[in-house]
């Protein structure tokens, strides 16, 4: 009997990730792209492109994409593997982690499976501030115990810009032009302007969020700081604290999951 392959699927609201899970548990190489219009046969072909026919395959997601995206990829999982895919939720309780909310389902699922990852990756003793920095920009922050402590939901970086772009005649028609570069505050054009307050906004809340945290109640407590998502790279030139990058946190946390309850 051959052993089931496990895909593990991370949907976003504009970006899609993915990996296989291998077989110590941990996701394999990962794998993303933009998602916009993509229908069941584009998931299919991107998800599934090498995978044998007669390969039995189970599929994990988490998402927060729409639902006529979630519905898409569905199709694509069914029709590929003849079995229906799980969506993960949130839950209480799971692998180490306590959710800090009232209503668990309430915190989205994407924010939970990386605290799940954050967990794995914790060390000893600290606590740690999640942020993932997509359309929206989360920050949770996760104490030495593994309890979820609350957390603060932000727009990131490019829904800044477009909300900027849509809402205000003037910045639109003078954003035609420019390069648009966050290295700089004081940019000299309106586009970069725009990217670079965007950017440097995020930066600074992420900054707050990690000094907030070491504040709460034990001073001297120590706190890492993981950002994950797909503006991580160019927010993290402009931080000015210690910190790492997951990129695939959000895929760890999920095959976390799947290895207590799969």
């Amino acid at each position: 009997m051959k052993r089931n392959r496990v895909l593990l699927v991370d949907l976003g609201n504009t970006r899609i990730k993915w990996a296989w899970l291998r077989a110590d548990g941990t996701p394999g190489r990962m794998r993303a792209a933009e998602h916009a219009s993509w229908s069941a046969r584009d998931f299919a072909k991107e998800l599934f492109a090498r995978l044998p026919k007669d390969a039995p395959v189970e599929v994990h997601i988490v998402s927060v994409a729409a639902a006529r995206v979630r519905a898409e990829l569905r199709k694509a999982v069914r029709e590929t593997t003849g079995r229906w895919p799980r969506f993960v939720r949130s839950v209480r309780s799971l692998a180490g982690v306590q959710n800090g909310y009232r209503d668990p389902w309430r915190l989205g699922a994407d924010r939970w499976l990386a605290l799940l990852g954050a967990r794995e990756l914790q060390k000893s003793g600290s606590a740690v501030c999640v942020v993932d920095i997509g359309t929206a920009l989360t920050l949770d922050l996760l104490d030495a115990k593994g309890v979820h402590r609350g957390g603060a939901i932000v727009p990131g970086p490019q829904l800044m810009t477009e909300s900027l772009l849509s809402s205000t005649g003037g910045i639109r028609r003078r954003a035609r032009a420019g390069i648009a570069r966050a290295q700089e505050l004081f940019a000299r054009d309106t586009r970069a302007a725009l990217a670079a307050g965007a950017h440097h906004a995020t930066a600074a809340v992420i900054e707050r969020a990690l000094a907030e945290a070491r504040g709460r109640k034990t001073p001297r407590r120590k706190v890492e700081l993981v950002l994950t998502g797909g503006a991580a790279l160019q927010v993290s030139a402009l931080l000015r604290v210690p910190h790492r990058i997951e990129a695939n946190l959000v895929l760890r946390g999920l095959a976390r999951a799947v290895r207590r309850v799969g």
